[in-house]
């Protein structure tokens, strides 16, 4: 059975609404799917009812920015209890402290020639901030993109680059993610249930033994073995550390947007997720 369980939307940093979303993977014939924007629950009860008329089964879920200790990785959440009021107050704490990170430099950019309306841009996130949709913002205004066009010596410079000079710049600020202890996590999920899972550990070299049995000692569920950021090699050994440590294993296509006019645009062009290829994944989706 086709599955995927990283999809992100408007509601965080993709680019189409969770209705739209579903269109999407149902035309790639997928049969259960979970929305997981980051630090954020609010796309769910559209994303639920959009999936519910295609006959998708929809899985509750969210992509959380974590720490334990000063190593900062992602985590995917599924089959919580989404209406819990100290969920919402933790998520509301991370969207807070990172708008305010933003706004501050928002305010070095103004203050370096840019013409930026902080309020309004900052006014139309009551979530999370992301932070590709905060360089579209910028550079809606011709001024601006003519203005970074001139300072990066590119007619089309690319996303990764404008992030980088002005929002990872050390003289202008660096916008860091707001990390949440994984500590607060288990305590939250002793309550409000469900799976944990570490996401795409390939992608950022995090398949460690050490590291993977502290997090299962700490109540980590599983990890995501099928990911597009996985080589074949980093599958067959996310394969085996989940065997190793008793980790069920998840998959998913990590879907933000379509790439371009090329024949693959997106992952999903290329790239299935069989529930089959996946020891304990029943656990999650049922």
């Amino acid at each position: 059975m086709r599955i995927d369980l990283q999809l992100h939307s408007t509601y965080s940093d993709g680019y189409l609404a969770p209705r739209e979303l579903v269109d999407f993977i149902h035309g790639h014939g997928v049969k259960v799917a979970a929305l997981t924007d980051h630090n954020t629950v609010a796309g769910l009860a559209e994303f639920r009812q959009a999936c519910l008329k295609r006959g998708i089964r929809p899985i509750v879920g969210m992509e959380l920015y974590v720490k334990l200790r000063s190593r900062k990785f992602n985590l995917l959440w599924f089959n919580f209890d989404e209406k819990s009021p100290e969920l919402h107050e933790l998520l509301r704490n991370t969207q807070v402290r990172r708008k305010a990170r933003i706004r501050t430099i928002l305010k070095k950019l103004n203050g370096r020639g840019f013409r930026i309306d902080i309020n309004k841009i900052l006014d139309r996130y009551n979530h999370y901030v992301a932070i590709n949709h905060l360089v579209d913002d910028i550079l809606k205004n011709p001024f601006n993109r003519k203005k970074i066009q001139r300072e990066l010596h590119s007619k089309k410079p690319r996303e990764e680059e404008i992030i980088t000079a002005y929002f990872y710049n050390p003289e202008i600020g660096r916008l860091f993610e707001t990390y949440v202890n994984i500590e607060r996590i288990v305590r939250l999920r002793k309550k409000i249930g469900g799976q944990l899972i570490l996401n795409h550990p390939g992608k950022y070299n995090q398949l460690q033994k050490n590291f993977l049995s502290s997090l299962k000692k700490l109540g980590l569920d599983g990890m995501e073995v099928l990911s597009p950021h996985h080589s074949i090699g980093a599958v067959m050994y996310a394969q085996f550390m989940a065997e190793e440590l008793g980790f069920m294993m998840t998959g998913g296509s990590d879907f933000h947007k379509f790439e371009g006019n090329q024949p693959i645009r997106d992952s999903l062009d290329y790239f299935q997720i069989d529930s089959a290829h996946l020891k304990g994944i029943e656990e999650v989706i049922g």
